[in-house]
């Protein structure tokens, strides 16, 4: 019998065949102008929030627009204390983690949000556009082939040289001189794969939120392992809602299923066999407790952690007995409820700190350089007020947080990371980002955890999935998407005026800088700027004497709960081309507690109008527009109200030929726009595009004849572009469809180049006129970000899953195409070595 709601969820080749496009070339004006501007997608909500009703699937706990039935807060299972007996074998180190870190694994048995869902009904939001307006503008837009674009380029060991135009691509064979501080690949130095580690709350967590990320990464053969926080026991009733008044609760027989349904889901994309065999054994944590870590025998690089912590049991009630309790100080500890099936035997409890530290030795014991977590700011909604996520979702993302603070300043000899967010329950309330193959997939893998067939395969008595998810596989439409919560700025790298180069992404918490000199210097970096507490998501602009300014958002806990604080920052260069910028300087925020909004500001949007002027926008907690302006003197204006509702994601800003900057935001049905009516003057009022939905992030990117914005098709991954202009008010002149390669997420563009997320997970790319797109190998985190280096070439970058940097080159021609990638810097292996 079938796995899934429509077959097998076959695992698909790493490098997929780039499927032709069924939409005919189109022309857009070729663009050489003013920086792009970031586009972070950072959901926020206003649909209703909810859990799974009375009878509702597990997954159903998400927010709906009306409020569902609860499904029964949990009443805690004491644990008790008590040192594990029988065979307690430590498992060996993974294969994935070819150094283990003294202290032991950590895992986390997640718990299904299955606690009473909570009700909310909520405004629509996300991003749009409504259908095209106006016609396609009849400028080419370079297209062409993507040629040469493998990670082992047989180029010298040195810098990339980036020449102007095709000499660029031909000096690539020449031998340079190394440079002692950056290295690029040679025959020899086979790119790293990476080690992926994802924190989630609850078993589901990662199939609903974090693929098809996830089975990309496991497609591609990278290092794998997930950790889930709690048992996800909920109400202990593994029944749909048909059989869930005559179904005994038995809580640790229902987190048993759903550990079973997780290993089927995880065997099943691993190997396509969902009864392929696990090595389960016990080790001890860093915070004294016990874990359970699976080991997929035929693929011992995916590994699974359970942490078995209870769960909250509601998505948005108070409880204390729960993470958020926890955190905030309600309990002094909170217990484990162990599966039934597990090989850990004894309960113990965990205090804040022993939590914290349990996730940094799991840290230490597989030393990830990409490591996955939930949205620890998802907001409220506006007329409830009740969380747009679960609070196990939130909440276990800010442990993970200070776990990973934690693991940056303390541990020394491990590898560069860097963190994805992803956004949980308020998917359901944005436009669908996957085209119908990948939701299917998506799909196929949470009905085999959801043991649709059920045919004892696991030989478990307390079943082998969740058959509160079987009633609805899909949850609340969450197969259909996957929406990044930070991280997403396009415009992370940038060209100084000698045509040098600059990349900023936070790696261990810190703003890391990698350098190039002039066009054919050699590289430096990362060099890691001053200051902790960095969020995903940099953005940078080029102020009026040349110096480059970087911005980005920085989280503080402070001494208690209270002090939870997400800030705007930037700093600057101190001089043009200079290595040294000045210190990280506060801009503050718009919200006034972490209570009101869950701190729940977008990353922000940066630009310089034709007078100089520097201003920063984001989106707050009530989905309305803010922005600070810079003086003439350096003093910075209020955050002043810009207006706009049912704002989602990031803005995006830039400025036109004329000077004239104009802001972007998504909302769940079209884009709303301000413009300046002239360089130097206020913002006009929102201003709605008429465009049509489109999936979150926006980019937008400066040119002569207005600015141009870039995004996706719902439930089809194409690229769509639009031309607006401020002449006498804004308007949308064209949207034109670029066609694609079925993924999601940014989308970067400079010059003739288009480059973003394809299916598979793999950068996809669109060179020179007449070409189709095509993937490259390179999976990458984040973004992908683009400039003009000089007025002929364009440069690319990504920061891979080993934590990175890759860099490539075109020419800005009729007949160009990508230069062989190549990595910056030695591999990352431990971070004091570079």
């Amino acid at each position: 019998m079938s796995d899934g709601p429509a077959g097998s969820a076959a695992t698909p080749p790493s490098s997929p065949a780039p499927e032709p496009s069924s939409i005919p070339a189109v022309r857009v004006p070729r663009q050489r102008g003013t920086s792009a501007a970031p586009a972070e997608g950072a959901g926020r909500a206003d649909a209703g929030a909810g859990g799974g009703g009375g009878g509702a699937p597990a997954e159903d706990r998400a927010p709906e627009r009306h409020a569902p039935a609860e499904r029964g807060a949990d009443d805690g299972m004491g644990a008790g204390t008590g040192p594990d007996s029988g065979s307690r074998a430590r498992v060996p180190a993974p294969a994935t983690s070819p150094e283990a870190a003294g202290s032991g694994a950590d895992g986390a048995a997640s718990g299904p949000e299955d606690a009473a869902s909570g009700s909310g009904a909520g405004s629509g939001s996300a991003r749009g556009t409504r259908e095209g307006h106006g016609a396609a503008p009849r400028h080419p837009v370079a297209r062409k082939i993507v040629k040469a674009v493998g990670l082992l380029a047989a180029t010298a060991a040195g810098s990339m040289l980036v020449l102007r135009g095709n000499e660029a691509l031909a000096a690539l064979g020449t031998p340079v001189t190394a440079d002692s501080r950056a290295t690029t690949a040679t025959a020899v130095d086979a790119p790293d794969p990476g080690r992926v580690l994802q924190i989630v709350a609850h078993p589901d967590d990662d199939l609903y939120f974090m693929n098809p990320d996830l089975r990309y990464s496991i497609a591609a053969g990278h290092p794998v392992t997930s950790v889930y926080l709690t048992s996800g026991e909920a109400d202990g009733i593994n029944a749909g809602a048909a059989k869930q008044a005559s179904t005994p609760p038995d809580k640790p027989a229902y987190a048993e299923a759903r550990q079973n349904g997780i290993r089927a889901a995880y065997a099943k994309m691993a190997t396509g066999d969902r009864s392929s065999a696990w090595k389960r054994t016990v080790v001890p944590t860093k915070g004294g407790g016990y874990a359970e870590v699976d080991v997929l025998v035929a693929k011992p690089e995916i590994n699974l952690v359970w942490l078995q912590l209870r769960e909250a049991g509601h998505v948005h009630a108070d409880v204390p007995d729960s993470l958020h309790g926890l955190w905030d100080g309600k309990v002094p500890h909170l217990e484990s409820v162990l599966a039934s099936g597990s090989p850990v035997k004894h309960g113990f409890t965990y205090t804040k700190d022993q939590v914290v530290r349990t996730i940094e030795g799991i840290l230490e014991r597989y030393r990830p350089t990409t490591i996955r977590v939930q949205d620890p700011t998802p907001g409220r909604f506006h007329d409830t007020k009740r969380y747009t996520d679960h609070q196990d979702h939130f909440y276990g993302a800010r442990f993970a947080q200070l776990a990973t603070d934690a693991y940056a300043r303390e541990v020394k000899d491990r590898p560069h990371f860097a963190v994805q967010n992803y956004i949980g329950y308020f998917n359901g309330s944005l436009p669908s980002t996957l085209d119908p193959g990948e939701a299917k997939e998506k799909l196929d893998i949470l009905g085999t955890y959801a043991w649709l067939d059920r045919e004892n395969h696991c030989g478990s008595e307390a079943g082998c999935g969740d058959l509160k998810v079987a009633d609805r596989p899909s949850g609340n439409r969450w197969t259909q998407t996957v929406n990044y919560a930070r991280g997403t700025s396009t415009s992370w790298l940038t060209s100084d005026g000698a045509h040098g180069l600059w990349a900023f992404k936070v790696l261990d918490g810190q703003v890391a800088v990698w350098h190039r000199t002039g066009l054919i210097g050699s590289w430096s970096g990362p060099r890691l700027l001053p200051g902790t507490g960095m969020d995903q998501g940099i953005s940078t602009v080029t102020l009026r004497d040349g110096r480059i300014a970087a911005f980005g958002t920085r989280t503080s806990f402070g001494d208690t709960p209270a002090d939870y604080l997400r800030e705007v920052v930037y700093a600057v260069q101190r001089a043009p081309g200079s290595e040294e910028f000045g210190p990280w300087e506060s801009l503050g925020t718009p919200e006034t507690a972490d209570d009101t909004w869950t701190s729940d500001i977008s990353a922000p949007a940066v630009s310089v109008d034709g007078t100089g002027a520097l201003a920063v926008y984001v989106r707050d907690g009530a989905s309305t527009l803010r922005g600070r302006v810079q003086h003439p003197g350096g003093e910075w204006g209020p955050w002043e109200g810009l207006g706009g509702s049912d704002l989602h994601g990031t803005p995006a800003t830039a400025t036109d030929g004329a000077g004239r900057r104009m802001v972007f935001a998504a909302t769940t049905k079209t884009v709303t726009g301000w413009a300046q009516p002239e360089p130097g003057a206020p913002l006009g009022p929102a201003t709605p595009t008429g465009l049509p939905e489109t999936t979150l992030p926006l980019t937008a990117q400066g040119r002569e004849g207005g600015v141009r914005l870039l995004f996706r098709k719902p439930g089809s991954g194409n690229v769509r572009s639009a031309l607006v202009t401020a002449e006498g008010g804004l308007r949308v002149n064209g949207l034109t469809d670029l066609g694609g390669l079925q993924g999601f997420g940014p989308v970067t563009a400079s010059g003739h180049v288009l480059a973003g997320r394809s299916a598979g997970g793999q950068l996809g790319a669109d060179v020179g006129p007449s070409g189709a797109w095509q993937r490259s190998p390179l999976m990458f985190v984040g973004a992908p970000s683009s400039t003009m280096t000089g007025k002929n070439l364009v440069s690319l970058a990504v920061v891979g899953l080993d934590a990175r940097l890759y860099v490539t080159s075109s020419a800005d021609d009729t007949d160009a195409h990508l230069a062989p990638w190549q990595p910056v810097g030695p591999r990352n292996t431990r971070a004091g070595g570079r």
